[in-house]
């Protein structure tokens, strides 16, 4: 048997032994199971982060194709994700993924006539609901009579209680159905965002996710919708930097180590088994996929284990693009009337020192994620040269897809009476991971969030100090 403790230290006992520190295992090296484990060493527990990858970072991570360091999916945040930006300061990262100073989303739509596609979603620096008034005012993609009921909508929509357990029953494009939202509402504003946000339709997507977005990103706080991205390889952030800070903060990071089982002792500590040898400690964390979490449990850490597999997944595509010269002059920009559905400059970050790489993030797309790349190449070509004119003199260097066929849970409706909170009923065991309740959809603010809830959870259990996440509680309030 080994301790959880870093190589060469001295044995460490139970927490309530002599004193000794109190020990933990994290399983699982995405977002979740960083953030866990940096607050679980932050109040002096021996941390040891298994991951089975060779890398960290979950599903935001990057890889090497030729010269070019490319991000395997877009992922954004926004100012209200609060959790986020806290992992972004504790990894010394924040300046390499900056927000936009005032929320500014410029959409195309190449069905109008010239003149009036390109529409721009930007705020105000007047207090919510006026901070987007004016620009709603002036929207070229909906009508007069659509965007008054636009903000009627809104309004109902931030009347909504989130606590009640009905709205997770419904479905958001009944509701926004009954608030007078016509299908070209639906498309160009409520989905435009909602899409990107939840990775579903309206029409599939719980009433109760689809409130939460909205009311936090657009109704709650006038900059709570500014975006802000990585303007470095997510690698750099996520794996790099997060591991130089898991290395200063103690914690013993394995990649590549498989757990093959966890079960506990009779003394209530728990037993990590991994190829060759097992780990012991006072706390376990499991931040994996539902799935690896349901063949992990033991019998009767949770009271209803099946319902983990209940929670469906949801597919992302993302289409990269690499031209030999410049044909985006904006940082990214959405489309309407297109199968496109945001577009991303990738040049700088990528390393590309010639040319121009844009990323296509294509969300919900259950109908593209298993189409052979030269099909997509052949829809999706044509339809940048359609939302960019400059394409069509350009050539393409290089065209490939990534997938992530199980990216993220699937909010449908229904889906939130099926996610665990941070507490088990096995005493010392805890989940984190984005699909469990956090009240958020599946983002990266979701993983942190959970990470933060389950450590929380442990620290308490524990008896440890947990003073370090209250700036992390207080900002997420």
């Amino acid at each position: 048997m080994s301790e959880a403790t870093l190589p060469g230290e001295p044995e460490a006992g139970t927490a309530g032994r002599a004193g000794a520190p109190a020990t933990a295992v994290v399983i699982g090296g995405g977002l979740a199971g960083i953030t866990s484990a940096l607050a679980l060493a932050d109040a002096g527990v021996r941390v040891t982060l298994l991951e089975g990858r060779p890398r960290l970072g979950g599903l935001a991570f990057s890889f090497h194709r030729g010269d070019l360091t490319v991000d395997n999916g877009q992922h954004v945040y926004l100012r209200c994700c609060t959790a986020y930006r806290w992992f972004l300061d504790r990894i010394d990262a924040a300046s390499l993924a900056p927000l936009q100073d005032r929320l500014e989303v410029p959409v195309v739509d190449p069905r109008r006539k010239p003149g009036r596609r390109l529409g721009t979603l930007r705020r105000d620096a007047l207090p919510v609901p006026l901070h987007l008034g004016r620009s709603l005012a002036t929207y070229p993609h909906l009508s007069l009579a659509e965007r008054a009921k636009v903000g009627r909508a809104a309004l109902a929509l931030r009347a909504l209680d989130l606590a009640d357990p009905a709205l997770d029953e419904r479905d958001f494009a009944g509701w926004l159905a009954e608030h007078g939202q016509s299908e070209r509402a639906v498309e160009a504003l409520w989905d435009l965002v909602g899409v990107a946000t939840l990775n579903a339709v309206a029409k599939d997507a719980s009433l109760a996710l689809a409130a939460m977005v909205f009311k936090t990103g657009l109704l709650s706080d006038p900059g709570a919708a500014d975006i802000g991205w990585a303007r470095v390889p997510l690698g750099e952030l996520h794996d790099t930097l997060a591991r130089k800070a898991l290395d200063s903060a103690g914690v013993r990071t394995e990649v590549r180590t498989r757990v093959t089982s966890v079960s506990p002792y009779e003394n209530g500590r728990w037993a990590v088994q991994v190829p060759g040898e097992t780990l012991e400690a006072d706390t376990v964390v499991l931040a994996v996929p539902q799935r690896e979490a349901h063949g992990l449990l033991p019998e009767g850490a949770l009271e209803e284990p099946e319902r983990l597999l209940e929670i469906g997944t949801a597919p992302i595509l993302n289409v990269h693009v690499v031209y030999d010269r410049k044909v985006l002059t904006r940082p990214f920009f959405a489309a309407l009337g297109s199968p496109v559905q945001w577009v991303f400059d990738r040049t700088e970050a990528s390393g590309l020192r010639e040319g121009q790489y844009l990323a296509l993030s294509q969300s919900a797309a259950q109908d593209w994620i298993d189409e052979p790349v030269a099909a997509l190449r052949e829809r999706f070509l044509p339809e940048l040269e359609r939302l960019l004119p400059a394409a069509r003199e350009a050539r393409v260097r290089d065209f490939f897809v990534t997938r992530e066929r199980t990216a993220t849970f699937d909010p449908a409706p229904g889906t939130g009476r099926l996610r665990p909170g941070a507490r088990t009923r096995a005493p010392g065991l805890y989940l984190a991971g984005a699909w469990t309740a956090t009240g958020w959809p599946a983002t990266m603010e979701g993983a942190v969030r959970s990470g933060a809830a389950a450590a929380d959870a442990a620290l308490g259990a524990l008896g440890r100090p947990r003073d370090h996440l209250l700036a992390l509680h207080e900002e997420a309030a």
